[in-house]
């Protein structure tokens, strides 16, 4: 409980276990500003400057190892040779390590729906419903209830690691960690002024002008070579890419060793046994829309560099003619990596495909009409369509003011995403209109970015003496 001025008082509520009151009145926007702002004395903003390994920190390739358990052993080796391929891919593999530190750092309190793995590479563009296209968080597997401040710690360190490895030197990689966090910190200002409704109504738009898109020229150009790519993601193209017909004519997909291989007809049903029962988790008239597809092939796939190993299937099904294909992912879904350093979720919560689908409705401004969960094999799975004109900025081409600029807009939406079930005013208020916090997380990305170096090489050597196995892939 925290003074809020006057008599009131600002108790932290947990907004995620469903009980709701609709007599009760909160505080204003001014009142929770002003908590936000108090909240400094407590934790100053520049504490955020701070990394050193604390003491009993655990082994990061132990904590890397851990992670692998109820994983496909076979896939393992993959994993790891994908996660030691750069400091950037490690960074993205390694939520386990990060949750551990991430957990010994300040925060104020005030919990939100976090997407738990807010790197670079975790934002992109999807269509909506209407077909636009916009560009959001697109990952929500480590989605959990949280620190406000653990995301943005972790999107910070990204710039910073994906800084270093486009080459750029430390002038360079700090002044795009700081216009990071200043786009985390302008919206969240701008966000606090905004009725509720309409921070659920706000879209990042490619196509269409966006204060959550401030784009220069050259990365203008970067944008629109990644939306034309984008757009060209469509079932119809996919199925030309990775499916072939059988010899009665019927489709079947392609085998790829190193991503699609078949599975035995008993997976086979028991995967169309999940999609099923998938169906009763999405609304009525999207259920209705899946009767009009049958399963025509399902096959196993590695997806991601962090999620090798877990259990992934493509299904592809057929509506009324060839020209009608459907692509949905079956992925499962483990617990998240901040789980043990955070209180317990409540019980509504603990199929961890349901936690991935409610809270990814939760941040986005749009989710896919056909995102749910099921289970298989009493494991826990979610859905979602595998090609939505999908796609990305090529992160591993942006340097100087592109990088900045892609920093800014991923700040920007994170703050919006945060700002969907926290309170915008709180967050504004201590992050304040000054660039304090922004030097201070840029002293501790470029901190973290050492740590994520020192832990990568550890990763290496321990492949290189044998310790660990690693498969490394050639492109």
């Amino acid at each position: 409980m925290r003074k809020a001025g006057g008599s009131r008082t600002y108790v932290e509520k947990k907004i995620v276990a469903g009980d709701l009151d609709l007599r009760e009145e909160g505080l204003s926007r001014d009142r929770l500003y002003e908590v936000g702002r108090q909240s400094r004395v407590k934790i100053p903003r520049e504490s955020h400057s701070e990394w050193s390994p604390p003491k009993g920190r655990p082994n990061p390739v132990a904590t890397v190892l851990a992670s692998n358990k109820g994983r496909q052993q076979e896939l393992i080796p993959m994993r790891m040779g994908r996660m030691a391929a750069s400091p950037f891919t490690f960074l993205r593999g390694a939520a386990a390590v990060m949750a551990w530190d991430l957990s010994k750092t300040p925060n104020i309190g005030h919990q939100v729906v976090m997407d738990g793995d807010a790197h670079l590479n975790n934002f992109g563009f999807y269509g909506t419903a209407q077909r636009d296209l916009i560009f959001d968080l697109n990952d929500f597997d480590e989605a959990t209830y949280g620190p406000w401040e653990w995301d943005l710690k972790r999107l910070a360190a990204s710039v910073n690691v994906a800084a270093r490895e486009n080459g750029m030197d430390d002038t360079g990689r700090r002044a795009s960690v700081m216009r990071c966090v200043d786009g985390y910190r302008t919206n969240a200002k701008r966000l606090q002024a905004m009725p509720a409704l309409d921070i659920w109504y706000l879209h990042a738009y490619l196509d269409r002008t966006s204060p959550l898109l401030k784009i220069d020229p050259k990365s203008q150009a970067i944008l629109a070579k990644a939306m034309a790519k984008a757009r060209m993601q469509t079932n119809q193209a996919l199925l030309q890419k990775i499916a072939e017909r059988r010899s009665n004519g019927a489709w079947q997909f392609r085998t790829d060793p190193s991503i699609l291989t078949p599975i035995t007809p008993a997976m086979r049903n028991k995967v169309i046994d999940g999609l099923n029962s998938y169906t009763s988790t999405l609304l009525r008239e999207r259920k209705s829309l899946l009767r009009k597809y049958h399963v025509v092939d399902v096959a196993h796939r590695v997806v991601g560099v962090g999620s090798v190993g877990t259990r992934a299937y493509l299904v592809l099904l057929m509506g009324r003619g060839d020209d009608d294909p459907l692509f949905l992912q079956v992925k499962e879904a483990t617990l998240p990596a901040h789980a043990p350093y955070l209180p317990k979720l409540p019980e509504e919560f603990s199929h961890e495909g349901k936690r991935v689908v409610m809270f990814q409705r939760a941040m986005q401004a749009s989710s896919d009409l056909l995102l749910g969960w099921t289970s298989i094999d009493k494991r826990p799975f979610y859905v979602r369509q595998m090609k939505n004109m999908k796609g990305g900025m090529p992160v591993e081409l942006l340097r100087g003011e592109q990088m900045s600029f892609y920093a800014w807009a991923c700040g920007a939406l994170l703050a919006r995403a945060h700002a969907r079930t926290g309170e915008a005013a709180l967050i504004a208020g201590y992050c304040g209109g000054s660039k304090v916090l922004d030097e201070a997380l840029a002293d501790w990305a470029e901190a973290y970015g050492n740590q994520n170096e020192s832990d990568h090489a550890a990763l290496v050597e321990a492949i290189k003496s044998g310790r660990v196995k690693a498969l490394r892939e050639t492109s």
